[in-house]
């Protein structure tokens, strides 16, 4: 295995630090809040990002931090780690399997080191600007050759959050348009892209922390990571990942926002 960049080394010890930290409260009774935005946080969110901080800043005490659930911490916004905890806490709280703590490096507004890793599954996704990207015992992460929507496999995230985004109409556009199409969500429909097995992803209604990651993930997988505008950006407020072949017919596709129908 080859040595790894040093900040992809210390976040991957720090997504494992808290992924020790989520575990034991799983499948237990969790005491859950509503945070103003309605969604939930739990007190293994809180600790595991807790946890990310003081691991990461022993190693780097310049860097800042902008995380889900402590928003933004003091340091140099220049060079900031973007944490979301838990990303999948739905799953999370109900004992489903599928989440994961979401772990990126932001350098000068580009994203440059990411990490994903799903402690019930035990399943570690990683990826460096211009090293690669790599699952479980550093196995390279290639997205497909399928060229043709008509071949494609979508994947997405939620379909009435893409109706009330107003994206009703193009994401019927691009069903018509391709062969098979299923609904996983969060960070684990991405996954699905990143492994060649999909070619689609679409998702609305994300903040920064639910795809920094995965930008740079995608993108060293050989596809392509934008918003529904086509701005290679994790601020936008959607996300289209896709194998980069067919990723302009689906921007055309998804089209402006039509209002709900």
């Amino acid at each position: 295995m080859p040595v790894l960049p040093m900040q992809l080394e210390a976040a991957i010890h720090a997504v494992q630090a808290a992924g020790e930290v989520i575990l034991p409260y799983f499948r237990t009774e969790l005491q859950v809040e509503t945070k103003a935005d309605q969604s939930p946080v739990t007190a293994a969110d809180r600790a595991a990002e807790q946890v990310i901080v003081e691991t990461l800043q022993s190693q780097f005490p310049d860097y800042g931090f902008l995380g889900e659930e402590f928003g933004e911490q003091a340091g140099n916004t220049d060079a900031r780690w973007i944490i979301d905890p838990i990303d999948g806490t739905k799953n999370f709280i109900r004992g489903i399997p599928y989440f994961a703590t979401l772990l990126a490096l932001e350098e000068s507004g580009d994203i440059t080191h990411g990490v994903i890793y799903a402690p019930a599954e035990q399943t570690l996704f990683y990826a460096a600007k211009g090293f690669g990207a790599f699952t479980n015992g550093h196995q390279p992460l290639e997205v497909s050759s399928i060229d043709e929507l008509s071949q494609a496999m979508l994947v997405h995230g939620g379909l009435d959050i893409l109706r009330q985004g107003g994206y009703w109409d193009g994401f019927t556009r691009l069903i018509d348009a391709t062969a098979r199409q299923r609904g996983f969500g969060d960070y684990f429909a991405h996954t699905f892209v990143f492994r060649g097995q999909a070619e689609v992803m679409v998702e609305a209604d994300v903040k920064p922390w639910d795809l920094a990651p995965l930008k740079i993930i995608a993108e060293e997988a050989g596809g392509r990571f934008t918003d529904f505008t086509g701005q290679p950006t994790i601020y936008g407020g959607n996300a289209l990942v896709s194998n980069r072949h067919v990723h302009a017919e689906v921007l055309k596709l998804l089209g402006p926002i039509s209002g709900t129908s």
